[in-house]
């Protein structure tokens, strides 16, 4: 068997992305996050039409908090 470090690989692949996401643009970022927040918000939405009750017991907790928060 050849003598080889098991942490050298990981550590060259991690760079190895690291110079990937250095290359991304801030435009390609942007992007990403407001498709990913798109898709957070229907996901939300959606989990609200199914099961209301709980959705219903969120938003009295919700304000709840915001009537006790103190600016």
């Amino acid at each position: 068997m050849p003598d080889r470090e098991p942490d050298r690989e990981p550590a060259r692949e991690h760079a190895r992305e690291r110079d990937q996401n250095a290359s991304e643009t801030e435009a390609e970022r942007r992007r990403r996050r407001a498709v990913f927040l798109r898709e957070l918000t229907e996901a939300r939405e959606l989990r609200d039409r199914v099961q209301p009750r709980r959705a219903k017991a969120a938003r009295l907790r919700h304000a709840m908090r915001m009537r006790t928060f103190r600016w």
